[in-house]
């Protein structure tokens, strides 16, 4: 499969194709960790980041050609082994990680030997994250950290956490953060799991008692981490509802194969209804997909614009409805889930069956930026709507009122 990019010159699209073409013959995509390494050595796990940190230094729109070839061959994909270090933490560390942090971080994260988590979250400051309490506090060339996350992906097998703390408590709330890079297994990390509906814990709670950082592991200036925490928080935005996915795939190929083995049992006229319902369905789906896919192509390195937001808001609701309606289809069936047993799982993965998928994407209306939060980014930063009363925005910290 060939995907023509206008803005690529024939002599870079050439250089892309033999790269792949010798990636393929001389590597066996059965073994992942190995493939993933040398796929990332040739250039080509970030097309658009600079040689030598996994990329070759050429259009973001590249990547569209060597992924399709790559999907194509039945390689192994560095999303699933690792979706927070790939979708969040990799954009994060090129825009303002030092050269040996990211000749350190970058080739294990993509090839998925050293799993990341986001330690944004905290049980008192909700959605408001630059409400956030967990302290840093510095002694010598190191900070003590102490406090909680929650919600957590896969903290429970990553081994480098993203994290961000308020260092100091006397400035606003958005100016009094520092970033930093944390060794999840350090002396004072704790990870506990929180069961979720689905039967899974996939989620964490996280605590921090004295937990001392290396000056040397953060990310961007002392005070400067609400930027950095941007860079973050718009890639995971484009991680969770922004991604290029094929035709027909994910939750709505789960809905065909529903209606295909399930519709007979309705009415002809009810028949109908359903097969209308589920092509409104799948229309909004390529619709979302093809727009991920002109936000993709559009997107910069570093921190991407609105467009993040617009596809996470949109996939959210559209998952919700395409699970529920795949719950219709099933009817008495769909209260048959009975994998309640305790696991903690190796992916973040969204659904093995219907029961489970529709349990799942709940979330999705939560996690990354509720829907509301969402909707207020767009309202303001796009559409230039009035902004909510903020009577924090200047005040100290300290002086906020907090639950």
């Amino acid at each position: 499969m060939t995907l023509t990019d206008p803005t690529a010159t024939t002599a870079d699209e050439s250089r892309v194709d033999d790269l792949v073409d010798a990636l393929l013959a001389e590597h066996d995509t059965s073994d992942a960790t190995a493939f993933l390494g040398a796929q990332f050595d040739l250039g080509l796990a970030w097309v658009y980041f600079p040689e030598g940190h996994g990329g070759l230094g050429l259009s973001p729109k590249m990547q569209n050609r060597i992924n399709a070839r790559l999907e194509a061959a039945g390689a192994p994909s560095p999303y699933g082994r690792n979706p927070i270090g790939y979708g969040m933490g990799a954009p994060t560390i090129l825009a303002h990680g030092s050269e040996d942090q990211k000749s350190r971080y970058l080739r294990p994260l993509f090839t998925g030997e050293e799993v990341w988590c986001q330690l944004f979250s905290e049980p008192g400051a909700g959605s408001d994250v630059a409400g956030l309490s967990s302290r840093a506090v510095l002694d010598g060339d190191e900070w003590i950290v102490n406090g909680q996350k929650v919600w957590t992906t896969l903290a429970h097998l990553s081994r480098w956490g993203m994290l961000v703390a308020r260092s100091d408590p006397d400035q606003p709330k958005h100016k009094g953060l520092t970033y930093f890079v944390v060794d999840m297994e350090a002396p004072g990390v704790e990870v506990r799991p929180l069961r979720q509906m689905t039967g899974d814990a996939e989620f964490n709670e996280v605590y921090f008692t004295d937990v001392r950082i290396p000056d040397s592991e953060r990310l961007g200036d002392v005070g400067e981490g609400w930027g950095v925490s941007l860079t973050t928080l718009m890639n995971e935005r484009v991680s969770i509802g922004g991604t290029v996915t094929p035709r027909g795939s994910g939750h709505i190929a789960t809905a065909v194969k529903a209606y295909a083995d399930h519709s007979d049992r309705f009415d002809p006229a009810h028949r109908g209804a359903m097969k209308d319902r589920l092509m409104q369905l799948w229309v909004r789906a390529e619709v979302h997909r093809l727009t991920n896919m002109r936000a993709s192509d559009n997107r910069k390195v570093g921190t991407p614009g609105p467009e993040g937001s617009v596809g996470k808001l949109a996939s959210a609701d559209l998952n919700k409805e395409v699970t529920s309606f795949s719950m219709d289809l099933l009817g008495p069936d769909a209260f048959l889930y009975d994998d309640y047993t305790m696991k903690r799982p190796e992916t973040a993965a969204d659904g093995r069956t219907p029961q489970r998928a529709f349990l799942r994407m709940r979330a999705n209306s939560i996690e990354g930026g509720t829907t509301e939060v969402m909707k207020n980014i767009l309202g303001e930063r796009v559409l230039g709507l009035p902004g909510d009363i903020r009577v924090d925005k200047d005040r100290p910290w300290l002086e906020v009122p907090r639950n």
